[in-house]
């Protein structure tokens, strides 16, 4: 299915959320979770027909293409979650002890704050906070004299979920290791529409989730774990093997997967990447730039609107935050929908520390996430909205 196919399909309301979830999916991924329900419906490692084996094979295949996204060269490393924040509770837990010191930085989500606040207020675990200026960019100086003897993890949003910016992912892994300190990169907004060579990085762990850029149902995510790191699992139970014994199995992925996995949502991720693998990255990443821009230039002149990021869309992943002068967030995000039909996300976003970086606490802002199969058509629409509603505040 190409991109005219899918935009023949949505009819409804402009959707520009695609930050949040990814909207419309290629027909594909609609599809292959009834089918894996209706023909497919096994439980995998757990008995030995043909449906089972089936399941297995699903699964199989699915870690196969996350590697093969990542450039990771043992699909056994690429464990399967609910979602990215359930990935980056695994890694987080998984890895820290008692006395160990913790870098993040402001843009990260509450699915990072409020574990790492957990294990701080317990006292397991001390935390340092790297600053960000009021474009989303981590202070590098602070970073490289915030380590400790005792530094154990730096956590590393790849892109604000507020501002889009991306972060210099490269020197940041390289600062981490050049003090023997693992790194947990969150891919919930760059997985998909971002190239991350996890090899090349020599990135530590990886969380993301399916339902964004992977354009896989919700309900998926997975963590990726570099061979020689062993993480304490979150959560025991049946694996379907070794099962004679009250020990969880120590190979991976069984030893961070407990429980059924969730194959049909699977079947529907497999076939998001598979679209993004024939479309390619690359591709996708040029036209969400394009679409960024030409979203950023359209709402630029338009007065009473202020924007936040950068400016220049390379810099960013495919969303852009903007206020309107004496008006409330929520309303105008309200009007947009019930008076314009268009779809957006109003308020803090899970992220409160990037909204204080970024002078926006505790209002919010308003934010638009245009995806893949949006078109300067629908850019068009939402500009002529917004130069209303300014025109009446």
């Amino acid at each position: 299915m190409n991109k005219q196919e899918c935009n023949k399909n949505t009819i409804l309301n402009l959707y520009f959320d695609n930050a949040a979830t990814s909207w419309p999916k290629p027909e594909a991924v609609y599809k292959a979770p009834e089918i894996q329900m209706r023909q497919a419906c096994g439980n995998p490692g757990r008995s030995g027909h043909t449906r089972t084996l089936e399941a297995d094979r699903l699964i199989y295949l699915a870690r196969e293409a996350v590697g093969q996204l990542f450039n990771v060269n043992n699909p056994a490393r690429i464990v399967f979650t609910l979602n990215a924040t359930d990935a980056l509770n695994i890694a987080i837990k998984g890895i820290l002890e008692s006395g160990d010191h913790v870098l993040h930085t402001a843009i990260d989500h509450n699915s990072v704050l409020r574990p790492l606040g957990k294990l701080r207020r317990s006292g397991m675990v001390s935390v340092d906070l790297v600053p960000c200026d009021n474009e989303g960019y981590p202070d590098l100086g602070f970073l490289e004299s915030a380590f400790r003897k005792n530094s154990r993890l730096l956590i590393i949003n790849h892109a604000s979920n507020v501002t889009g910016t991306i972060v210099p992912l490269e020197e940041m892994i390289n600062l981490a290791h050049e003090h023997g300190v693992k790194v947990l990169v969150d891919a919930a907004q760059t997985a998909g529409s971002i190239t991350i060579d996890a090899e090349k990085l020599g990135i530590d762990m990886i969380a993301f989730t399916g339902h964004k850029g992977l354009l896989g149902p919700s309900g998926t995510g997975g963590l990726y774990v570099r061979e020689g790191i062993d993480l304490d699992s979150l959560r025991e139970g049946g694996t379907g093997s070794q099962s004679e014994l009250d020990i969880h199995p120590e190979s991976m992925p069984e030893r961070l997967e407990a429980g059924t996995l969730n194959s049909p949502g699977l079947a529907g991720l497999l076939e998001g990447i598979k679209f993004i693998t024939e479309t390619g990255i690359d591709r996708i990443r040029k036209e969400e730039i394009e679409s960024r821009s030409y979203l950023y230039s359209s709402l630029s002149d338009i007065n009473g609107i202020k924007l936040y990021g950068p400016e220049e869309s390379k810099k960013c992943s495919c969303l852009l935050s903007f206020t309107i002068d004496n008006a409330d967030s929520g309303e105008v995000g309200y009007i947009l929908e019930n008076n314009y039909g268009i779809l957006c996300r109003t308020g803090l976003h899970c992220a409160p520390l990037a909204h204080q970086a970024i002078g926006t606490f505790p209002a919010g802002t308003v934010r638009l996430s245009p995806g893949f199969f949006t078109g300067k058509d629908d850019i068009d629409y939402l500009a002529k909205a917004l130069q209303e509603i300014t025109s009446l505040t």
